[in-house]
């Protein structure tokens, strides 16, 4: 006789179960890891997760079993963007609340490629879009948005929907602070090598795009950036939008890091100017706190989304479209996925405009109290003051190796995760600060760490 099948998730009783293991591997593995990474490196890492045993062994261990051990090893083994000494990457904290509807969205598990599977969560999508791109495009006739897996895929379809446009000689034109998606998106879509332009000072500039706009011949996509993610700088955006139009070339803009910022009256007046863009790249996993992934790709007119059109006779037959019931294949170049529009839009219902705009402001300032802090402190240069949430600095007189050196020593260490950037020709650590929990203390220890390990790289 077989045994009886383990129960689903749509089972409460069963979730409630499982969900008491899970946080208490989640509380163990943070505390035996006791840092923002594990120490030790990849080796030691690598051998603590081999250590767990057959990932397929012949008999099960048993759900609660398997869910304390595998959930607690990943708890140890991780580095945790909630601790305030984890500030390397654009990998933001996610908010309880985001990750709670993240997992009603796992349990409902709706498939968000057609509307049989997805009634409500293709209702809610289309409400959240559309609010969405609206902050985007305000006052525009007919903005949407699209839900990605965030900057890389939303570049892609914006260098997609351009191509649709104007054919395979459209050129891409970017600065050289631009994200590397661009590169990877014209290779993927057969299109030419992007034309980069240099940035010196790490934005984009109108005099230097109008030279490379007079020596680029046939239909031209500009891609611009609000929020680099070496330093978080932003291109000046109302300036391109006039070199664009003069020479005709359409304007996307690569808001990935920075586009949450509209939502901080306080700040918003950093992106004047995104609304002149026909496609803007947002992603709210980062200065939106969402569990990964939560990006988008708004546009100006809904029209130009007509591209992506295309039907399946099990999915989105003619018949049934016309009959009204909703064609979601032309929402994505992706199948089956998740209702990642959830838990955005549990937090844009929670926080509001002004509670996801102070959280923003929050971040921002503590990027400016970090650089005031290394300002003030002996024997560190500051590269410049911050625009976002990223702050450049390294100590005085140290070589490129020495700077590297300190990175590396602090990861092993498990102490402290930063991250690396080129700027002026010297190689600079690098602190992304978006955890709206830091405290002073905490910027000023992750100085005192930079300091001690320089030291330790002298021995």
């Amino acid at each position: 006789m077989r045994a009886a099948p383990p129960p689903l998730a749509a089972d409460p009783h069963a979730l409630h179960r499982h969900l008491g293991t899970v946080l208490g591997a989640l509380r163990e593995g943070a505390q035996a890891r006791g840092g923002p990474l594990p120490a030790g490196g990849p080796e030691a890492v690598a051998r603590r997760i081999a250590g767990l045993g057959a990932v397929l062994p012949e008999t099960g261990t048993g759900p609660d079993e398997a869910l304390r051990t595998v959930v607690q090893a990943l708890a140890e083994g991780a580095a945790d963007p909630a601790h305030p000494l984890c500030a390397a990457h654009l990998h933001t904290p996610p908010l309880a609340l985001a990750a709670a509807a993240d997992l009603a969205a796992s349990a409902l598990n709706p498939s968000m490629d057609s509307w049989d599977q997805a009634p409500a969560a293709s209702a809610l999508e289309t409400e959240v879009t559309a609010a969405l791109a609206a902050e985007v495009f305000p006052g525009a006739a007919h903005p949407d948005a699209l839900v990605t897996t965030g900057g890389t895929e939303s570049n892609q379809l914006a260098l997609l929907l351009a191509r649709e446009r104007h054919g395979p000689g459209l050129r891409t034109v970017v600065g050289a602070n631009a994200h590397h998606s661009f590169r990877r998106a014209a290779w993927l879509l057969g299109l030419p090598d992007p034309v980069t332009v240099p940035t010196p000072d790490g934005t984009l500039t109108p005099v230097a795009l109008t030279d490379a706009l007079a020596r680029t011949a046939g239909p031209v996509l500009v891609a611009a950036t609000a929020g680099t993610t070496d330093e978080g700088l932003i291109d000046p955006l109302p300036a391109l939008g006039d070199v664009c139009a003069a020479h005709g070339a359409e304007l996307h803009v690569d808001a990935a890091y920075g586009g949450p910022v509209l939502l901080s009256r306080t700040h918003r007046h950093l992106l004047d100017g995104l609304d002149r863009a026909r496609t803007v790249t947002v992603d709210l996993h980062k200065l939106g706190w969402q569990p990964a992934a939560a990006g988008l790709l708004a546009v100006r007119d809904s029209t130009d989304l007509a591209a992506l059109g295309h039907t399946a006779d099990y999915l989105n037959a003619d018949d049934d479209t016309e009959a009204g019931l909703p064609d979601l294949l032309g929402r994505s170049l992706r199948t089956t996925r998740r209702p990642d529009v959830l838990k955005i839009a549990v937090t844009l219902r929670a926080l509001g405009r002004t509670g996801l705009g102070a959280l923003v402001d929050t971040c921002v300032d503590l990027a400016q109290d970090f650089a005031d802090l290394v300002d003030k402190t002996p024997g560190l240069d500051l590269r410049a003051r911050p625009t976002l949430t990223t702050v450049l600095f390294r100590p005085s007189g140290a070589d490129d190796r020495t700077v590297a050196a300190i990175r590396r020593t602090l990861l092993a260490q498990g102490r402290a995760v930063l991250g690396r950037a080129p700027a002026d020709g010297r190689l600079w650590l690098k602190a992304t600060l978006l955890n709206p929990h830091a405290t002073p203390a905490d910027l000023a220890q992750l100085l005192t760490l930079v300091t001690l390990a320089e030291g330790s790289t002298h021995r």
